[in-house]
Formats: C-alpha cells, sequence, structure tokens
C-alpha cells in the first residue's frame, strides 16, 4: 500500500490514525486542514484549496486524512485504500471536546500556524449534524475498483491497526 485515504468525521480520529499509519508504513501524512484553512482561521479560496490537494494527491506515497467532499474523487482514484472512520456521534463528540481541552489555546500538529484549538457553539453543530452520506457514497462508488475499510468503533480501528502491515 502506498497510498492510503482516511476520512471521517470530527472527532472521529483521521488525524491520529495517519500520524499512525505513517509511521508504521514509513508513508508522508498529508492533512488537508492546512489546505483548507491559512494562519488566523481564514479560509483559502476554493479554487487554492483544489490545487493543493490535487498536487499532494499526485505524489506517489501518502496517508492522507481529511474530507473536503469536492476532492474525494481526486484522492480515491489514486487511492490504494480508502478507510472511513464512521464512529458514533457520542463517541465523535467526546474526542472533540477532549482535544478542545487538550489544545485549548494552542494549535494542534495537523493545522497551519496560528490556529489555535477554538470549541464554539457553530463547530459543535458541525460535528453533531456531520453528514456521513457523502463518505457512504464514496465507498460504495470506489468498491471493486480500490479496496474500502468502514471502521465503526475505536476497538476495530485499533484491530486494523496491530494488523500485519496495517492489514
Amino acid at each position: 500500500m502506498q497510498r492510503i485515504m482516511i476520512i471521517g468525521g470530527p472527532g472521529s480520529g483521521k488525524s491520529t490514525l495517519a500520524r499512525a499509519l505513517g509511521v508504521k508504513l514509513g508513508l508522508p501524512v498529508v492533512h488537508i486542514d492546512p489546505m483548507y484553512w491559512s494562519s488566523g482561521w481564514t479560509q483559502r479560496p476554493a479554487a487554492e484549496t483544489l490545487a493543493q490537494v490535487t498536487a499532494a494527491a499526485a505524489k506517489p506515497d501518502w496517508v492522507f486524512e481529511g474530507n473536503h467532499s469536492v476532492s474525494y474523487a481526486c484522492r480515491a482514484s489514486r487511492a490504494d485504500l480508502i478507510i472511513f472512520l464512521d464512529l458514533s456521534r457520542p463517541v465523535r463528540l467526546g474526542r472533540v471536546l477532549r482535544r478542545s481541552w487538550r489544545y485549548a489555546g494552542k494549535t494542534r500538529p495537523d493545522m497551519p500556524p496560528d490556529c489555535p484549538e477554538r470549541l464554539n457553539f457553530e463547530f459543535l453543530l458541525f460535528t453533531l449534524r456531520w453528514n456521513r452520506r457523502p463518505a457512504l457514497g464514496l465507498l460504495r462508488r470506489m468498491e471493486g475498483q480500490t479496496r474500502t475499510l468502514r471502521l465503526t468503533t475505536p476497538a476495530q480501528v485499533r484491530r486494523f491497526l496491530a494488523g500485519p502491515g496495517a492489514q
């Protein structure tokens, strides 16, 4: 496996799994958030984000984490494996709250500079209302073309990561 795409809702563990797989498989990790946001939580122009994602996806090897459904097809067409972290809303919400506490006032390692962690009502609503249908649709479309894996519990994620060569 040279290219792994990881998608899932806020707090599903995309970044954590990507870093672990990157270390385990010796692959570079690509986070989509720095392509979507610039310093100070400023959203980049859509064309700029898509250009950065397309350039990163064209590279020979990666673990690419993040949603950005506009670029699903571009990344999925190059992926050897697509992992959908479809964890429950309560698990994801708990993780978002813990992450917000852990990184309060600091920028997470997978974010652009000067984007300190923030928890506000808007993001909580986004987390609660996150729509998984685009991810499920992508998995259905890619079935038979690209290996797909849907993990629905933290235990499944741990078993996958512990497997030989990340399975």
